[in-house]
């Protein structure tokens, strides 16, 4: 199949897809709107917000995504859960990173914005510089400015907090900084907001380099990320893999700064393993750490096909572990758990762990499980095939014939609950991509969550798809006068 087709109307072959177009325009669909669904989802184009503490850059990305998502406080230095968010602007989708500003230490507050910004920096296609216009450029804001020249990457100038007219002289002044004309935003009321998003349009790419899989030579190595809290030896594990000490294991978390990459033969096969256990020392002496973690997480994550999230058994699951584990399936990589430390389990320790599994990871049941030593390289063999179940998982399609079938036989068996008089039925659907698999369903009406989860429990018993999550979107039929 040809790359042309792939991209005009996802993973469907061109028989596949005018029988498919013919069935929707049959259903009452407009085919634009069917085009529209069916377009791969790939990478998306990465804007990172960067500005010092307290310009506001929360408030903006939440402005943003339209909702309110990134943790909010009118004190610099709230650490967030998540740093990059999906959002849509005219039609185009791409992904905030958001840098927000954290109580900074004796550290200095210029070396802390700085390298947060720099990790930003580092991942983004292009960047929005937030300054609050009401205070002015700082020395701060130049050094910031002197970061992102040297990065070479287009930039957007945000002059926040223009609530006004009467502010709009003050974000003049910003011309001063070199970076072309400030956009005066008020994150806080909207204003100004649509002009500065237009702009930032204009310099983000359509789609950046796919990073892995077809950007790549045939036959390249698989990337694995090795993810999880720090501590939990991840160091450790890519030296037992490797067989030598590749990576320098400290007890101090956190011990090179950059996701190390490392070509390692296993099972015949050469893998590509991407360690994110490097976080620079002196992070950690800021209350910013778990920041940095999570923006490494997600840097390793972004260049990685599959995610190895590893677990210390020996501990009580903690809410960080469920965290890592919502960042790899967000991010639509192949996934496997891997329970570390199996040698200390004692009887008692495994009863508790069996039962937190199924109370915190229920969500993850379909990812492989590996219970390891990383220390003691028990059970390592296991790994590789669980990688390699997870990929299959990930890249498998079904044939648009073979899923209305399936779903055809679901609806039958078991429709779906009659809500307000009226029963809304599946009538047909596709797999528009894979890595991971993506369906869209075609509906007389609204589909719970609930029946959405027991579709996609069943897709599963009957396709497999161990180790991948799945997305499925539904495109609701709009309501015409259509002679049946």
């Amino acid at each position: 199949m040809s790359n042309d087709t792939t991209a005009h109307h996802g993973e469907l072959g061109d028989a596949e897809y005018a029988e498919f177009m013919a069935l929707a325009a049959e259903e009452g669909f407009d085919s634009d709107e069917v085009d529209a669904d069916l377009d791969g989802h790939g990478p998306l184009p990465v804007l990172a917000i960067v500005g010092r503490p307290n310009v506001g850059k929360s408030t903006l990305v939440n402005r943003i995504i339209g909702r309110r998502e990134a943790v909010v406080e009118d004190r610099p230095g709230v650490t967030r859960d998540r740093v990059s968010y999906e959002a849509m602007w005219a039609g185009r989708r791409f992904k905030v990173l958001d840098t927000g500003g954290w109580e900074i230490d004796v550290l200095g507050i210029d070396a802390m914005v700085a390298a947060q910004a720099e990790l930003g920096i580092e991942q983004a296609d292009a960047v929005l510089f937030v300054v609050d216009a009401t205070i002015g450029a700082t020395d701060t804001d130049d050094a910031l400015v002197r970061l992102i020249r040297r990065s070479g990457k287009p930039v957007v100038l945000c002059a926040n907090k223009v609530d006004g007219p009467s502010t709009e002289a003050e974000a003049a002044y910003l011309w001063s900084l070199g970076l072309g004309e400030p956009y005066p935003v008020s994150a806080l009321h909207g204003r100004g907001s649509g002009d500065l998003l237009d702009a930032v349009l204009k310099v983000l790419p359509e789609a950046p380099p796919q990073l892995f899989g077809d950007g790549l030579a045939p036959g390249g190595p698989r990337r694995v990320a090795l993810i999880g809290r720090p501590n939990v030896g991840k160091s450790s594990l890519l030296n037992k893999v490797a067989g030598e000490d590749r990576v320098v294991v400290n007890e101090l978390a956190g011990t090179t700064r950059d996701p190390v990459d490392e070509l390692i033969e296993l099972g015949g096969k050469t893998w590509k393993f991407i360690d994110t256990a490097g976080i620079r020392r002196r992070v950690h002496l800021t209350s910013g750490a778990d920041f940095y973690a999570s923006l490494r997480t997600s840097a390793a994550l972004d260049k990685a096909e599959v995610a190895v999230v590893l677990v210390d058994a020996s501990e009580t699951l903690a809410e960080q572990d469920t965290r890592i584990i919502s960042m790899a399936v967000e991010a639509g990589r192949a996934v496997v758990i891997a329970y570390n430390k199996w040698d200390q389990l004692d009887e008692e320790r495994r009863f508790y762990l069996e039962r937190e599994i199924e109370r915190d990871l229920v969500q993850v049941q379909w990812a492989p499980r590996v219970n390891v030593s990383a220390k003691t390289g028990r059970h390592m063999e296991k790994l590789v095939p669980a990688i390699e179940t997870a990929l299959a998982g990930w890249e498998t399609r079904i044939p648009t014939a073979r899923l209305n079938a399936f779903l055809g036989e679901l609806v039958a068996a078991h429709p779906h609950p009659i809500r307000g008089g009226k029963q809304p039925r599946i009538l047909f659907g596709t797999q528009a991509g894979t890595r991971p698999p993506r369906f869209v369903l075609f509906s007389s009406g609204f589909l719970e969550a609930g029946y959405r989860r027991f579709v996609e429990r069943r897709l599963r018993e009957e396709f497999g798809f161990v180790g991948t999550p799945i997305s499925i979107s539904v495109r609701v039929r709009e309501k015409r006068n259509k002679k049946k």
